[in-house]
């Protein structure tokens, strides 16, 4: 199975790192959040990428031309002009990455790459600036059994504030961004088969708008629903708060060893 991987858009959310390097290239604990992702989809046996680049989309090329280079000891020997690895700390990735336009919306981006989908069963579409403790396989599971077009996550974003325990005018306790108000919303993690790429008519074309409520109107849309972690890193605060979660060794999304 691929997991398709959107690390195209703008990130102006998070401009005080995007400007330098595209959203899914900013770094959580030495490493990109798309690095970090993938490693999350390869804890459950996929490990055939297809990546949507765009904005600075030659940064991700050269992050996995090199990646030795980014992940491991290397010695140069400047007289005979070769390279020796150390400690080599591959992958067992197949990564594609497709260059589909600086101004192209979330469902033209899936729309380029679905030359290389074709002849999936189905695959996994998520985007490139989201973590998650997720069950995977049993997302993928869930899709297969149910035999619709697409598979949504839903998921509860977290509050973004501490919220105040009280009995009367006494505060109690202090609780750390609870949940937000109860509400369940896309939380980005697909399973979708080939059958949507019709649905998205050209470059404009978002995602999360057309596509999405033709396949629901169509009665082609189910939901698994995830109550564990999950987080987007839209700011520059949503940055720290997943460095300080990672620094601490209790990353939730972190699936492998």
């Amino acid at each position: 199975m691929k997991a398709v991987i959107l690390a195209g858009g703008l990130g102006t959310r998070i401009s005080e790192e995007s400007h330098l390097k595209p959203k899914p290239m900013i770094e959580i604990g030495g490493k990109p959040i798309l690095w970090h992702i993938m490693k999350q989809y390869s804890a459950h046996g996929i490990q055939d990428f297809v990546i949507c680049l765009g904005y600075k989309g030659y940064a991700i090329k050269d992050f996995f031309a090199n990646y030795f280079l980014h992940t491991s000891d290397v010695t140069f020997d400047m007289r005979s002009n070769q390279m020796e690895v150390h400690q080599n700390y591959s992958e067992p990735w197949r990564v594609t990455l497709v260059d589909t336009g600086e101004e192209t919306m979330t469902g033209g981006r899936l729309r380029r790459a679905g030359r290389f989908l074709e002849e999936e069963e189905a695959f996994c579409f998520t985007y490139g600036d989201g973590v998650s403790d997720l069950d995977i396989s049993a997302l993928v599971n869930f899709h297969k059994q149910h035999g619709k077009h697409a598979t949504v996550t839903a998921v509860q974003p977290p509050g973004r504030y501490g919220a105040l325990a009280r009995e009367g005018d006494e505060v109690t306790g202090f609780v750390e961004k609870p949940r937000g108000d109860g509400g369940w919303i896309n939380g980005g993690f697909f399973v979708l088969s080939p059958k949507v790429l019709p649905y998205i008519r050209e470059d404009a074309t978002t995602w999360e708008a057309e596509p999405l409520g033709q396949l629901a109107s169509e009665g082609q849309l189910m939901a698994f629903q995830h109550e564990g972690f999950w987080h987007p890193m839209d700011t520059l605060r949503d940055k720290n708060y997943l460095e300080q979660l990672w620094q601490s060794g209790e990353a939730p999304w972190k699936q492998w060893s």
